[in-house]
C-alpha cells in the first residue's frame, strides 16, 4: 500500500476512534449524571427516613405520654372514699355505701328475719300533758256494770302534739307625768336593768344562732322559718347582729373547751378547706372525749397550726400531713384508715405495684381483725400486744421492700410511711389510742357539708361565729347538754352581766 492510502486509512482509524472516544465521554457523562441523580434521590430519601424517624420518635414520646396521662386520669376517675381521701358524699352514684360489702346478693332493704327491733320508748308519766281514761263499761262475761278503777298496768299509748306557739312579748313604756305644780313634764329615767340592749330576748336569740350556726340553714331560711312557726317578723341585718351578739356570748364557753383539749393527754385532729368571701383558707379541728373546738386559718401551715395546740402535750392522732411534722414522731398516731384507703389504691394497679398494695392490705385486715378483737374484750393487752409483734415486722419489711423497688405513685408514698413509723404502732404500745382519726373526720364532716351549702363565710365575724358555735354544739353534745339551753344560758348571762354557765358542769335538762 502507497504511503498516502496509509495515512488516509490511519486518519480514518483516528476519526473513528475520536468517536468513539466522544461516545465514550457521552456515555460516561450519561452515566455520571444518572449517579449524580441516584445519589440526590438517595440523599432525600436519607432526608425523608431522618425525618420519619424523628416523627416516630415524636410519636412515641406523645404516645407514652398519653397513655401516661390515660392511665392517671383513669386512676383518678376511679379514686372514691374506699381509695383515697376524699369524703363519702363525693362519691359517684355508682360507689356502694361503706359498710354495704358484706351483704348479701339480692338481701332486701330493711330488718332481717331475726333482727331485734326498736321502738320508741313512751315518755314517763310525770311529762304527760293530758291523761284520757278508757274504762270498760261492762263485764264481758257477765255484762254486769264495771266501776271505773284505775288499773297500775293499763295498756299506755301517747301522741306528741305541738301546740301553737305565740312568742311572749315584753313592752317597757317610760312614762311622761306632767307636775301638777308647775307643770313641767318629766319622763321616767332609762332603766338600763329594765330596758334591753336587744329586741331579741335570750332564747330567741338561741334559736336564731342555732338554726344557722349548728343546723346551717341560710338567714333566709331562718326569716321565713320564724315567720312560719312563731310568727316573728325578723330582717336579715337582724339576724346577723343576733349572729354576733350569740358569738360574743359563748366566747368564755369556747375558749373553756379549747383549754380542755389543749390539756388532755389524747387528741385527734383534721384539717379541710374553707373560703372566706371567695379566698382559700383552712379549717381544722382538734377533739377529744371531752370536748371538740373548731378554728379557721388563713392556711394550713406549720406556723400557723403549731399556736392552736398551746404546750405540745398528750398524743395527737393524724393522718400524715406535712404540716404536724412539729408533734414528736413518738407521741403520734397516724391514722390507718387513710393508709388503708392507700393501700387499696395500691392494690388496684397492675404488675409488682398491685401485688405488693394486696400484701399490705392482708396485713391490714390481720391487724384490724385483732384490734376488733381486743376491743370486744376477747384479747387482753398482753396478747393483742404479742400477736401484733409479727404483723408489725411483716408490714414494716414490706414497705421497706417497696421503697426500694422504684415504682412510681408506690415507692415514694412508702417511703414516706416509713419516715413515720415510729408513729404507727402507738396505739399497740399505749392504752386509749385509737389506730384510726375517724373521731376528727367525723367532728369534720358537719362543717364540711356546711361549706358545700354556703361557700363558706364573707367576713372574720363570719368564721367566728361558725367555729364558736361548732364548738359549742359539739362539745355540749359530748357532755350530754341541751344545746339550745346551754345557749340560752349564755345569752342570759351576756343580758344579766353574769358568769357565763360551764360547758363541762352537770349536764343540762330542757327546761319545762
Amino acid at each position: 500500500m502507497d504511503p498516502y492510502g496509509r495515512i488516509a486509512a490511519l486518519e480514518t482509524e483516528v476519526v473513528g476512534l475520536t468517536a468513539a472516544l466522544a461516545a465514550r465521554d457521552a456515555a460516561l457523562a450519561s452515566r455520571d449524571a444518572a449517579l449524580a441523580a441516584r445519589d440526590a434521590g438517595l440523599a432525600a430519601r436519607d432526608a425523608r427516613i431522618l425525618d420519619l424517624e424523628q416523627l416516630v420518635a415524636a410519636l412515641m414520646t406523645q404516645t407514652t405520654a398519653l397513655l401516661k396521662q390515660v392511665e392517671q386520669l383513669t386512676e383518678k376517675l376511679g379514686r372514691n372514699s374506699r381509695n383515697s381521701n376524699q369524703p363519702p358524699s363525693s362519691d359517684p352514684p355508682g360507689i356502694p355505701p361503706k359498710g354495704t360489702e358484706s351483704k348479701a346478693p339480692g338481701r332486701k332493704r330493711g330488718g332481717q328475719p331475726g333482727h331485734q327491733g326498736r321502738r320508741r320508748e313512751l315518755v314517763p308519766a310525770a311529762q304527760v300533758t293530758t291523761f284520757i281514761d278508757l274504762f270498760p263499761p261492762e263485764c264481758e262475761n257477765c255484762w254486769k256494770p264495771l266501776p271505773e278503777l284505775p288499773d297500775p298496768d293499763a295498756k299506755r299509748y301517747q301522741q306528741i302534739e305541738l301546740p301553737p306557739i305565740k312568742p311572749l312579748i315584753t313592752e317597757v313604756r317610760r312614762h311622761s307625768v306632767v307636775c301638777a305644780g308647775c307643770r313641767h313634764k318629766t319622763c321616767a329615767a332609762y332603766d338600763a336593768d329594765k330596758i334591753s340592749a336587744s329586741p331579741f330576748g335570750p332564747r330567741l336569740m338561741a334559736v336564731i344562732a342555732l338554726l344557722t350556726g349548728v343546723y346551717h340553714l341560710s338567714r333566709r331560711q331562718t326569716v321565713t322559718l320564724l315567720s312560719d312557726l312563731l310568727g316573728t317578723a325578723l330582717s336579715l341585718g337582724a339576724t346577723s347582729a343576733v349572729e354576733a351578739r350569740v358569738s360574743e356570748a359563748v366566747e368564755p364557753a369556747v375558749a373553756e373547751a379549747w383549754k380542755q383539749v389543749q390539756n388532755a393527754e389524747i387528741k385527734h385532729t383534721d384539717g379541710t378547706s374553707w373560703a372566706q368571701a371567695g379566698v382559700a383558707m383552712s379549717l381544722w379541728t382538734i377533739a377529744t372525749v371531752m370536748a371538740t373546738v373548731f378554728k379557721i386559718v388563713t392556711n394550713g401551715s406549720a406556723l400557723k397550726l403549731k399556736p392552736l395546740f398551746g404546750v405540745l402535750k398528750g398524743i395527737l392522732i393524724s393522718d400524715r400531713a406535712t404540716a404536724l411534722m412539729f408533734w414528736s414522731m413518738d407521741r403520734r398516731q397516724i391514722c390507718w384508715a387513710h393508709l388503708l384507703r392507700k393501700f387499696v389504691f395500691f392494690s388496684e394497679k397492675n404488675g409488682p405495684a398491685g401485688d405488693i398494695g394486696r400484701q399490705l392490705l392482708d396485713y391490714t385486715g390481720i391487724m384490724f381483725e385483732y384490734w376488733q378483737d381486743y376491743r370486744a374484750g376477747r384479747l387482753s393487752r398482753t396478747l393483742f400486744r404479742a400477736w401484733m409483734d409479727p404483723v408489725r415486722t411483716q408490714v414494716e419489711a414490706l414497705l421497706m421492700k417497696a421503697a426500694a423497688a422504684e415504682i412510681g405513685e408506690l415507692s415514694g408514698s412508702c417511703a414516706d410511711i416509713l419516715k413515720h413509723k415510729d408513729a404507727l404502732w402507738t396505739f399497740v404500745d399505749v392504752d386509749g389510742v385509737e389506730p384510726t382519726n375517724n373521731h376528727a373526720e367525723r367532728e369534720l364532716r358537719a362543717f364540711a357539708l356546711w361549706r358545700r351549702r354556703s361557700f363558706g363565710t364573707q367576713s372574720e365575724r363570719g368564721n367566728l361565729f361558725a367555729e364558736r358555735l361548732m364548738t359549742v354544739a359539739h362539745t355540749a353534745r359530748k357532755q350530754k347538754k341541751n344545746v339550745l339551753e346551754f345557749l340560752t344560758a349564755c345569752c342570759r348571762a351576756q343580758r344579766d352581766k353574769s358568769n357565763v354557765p360551764s360547758l363541762f358542769g352537770a349536764p343540762n335538762a330542757r327546761a319545762a
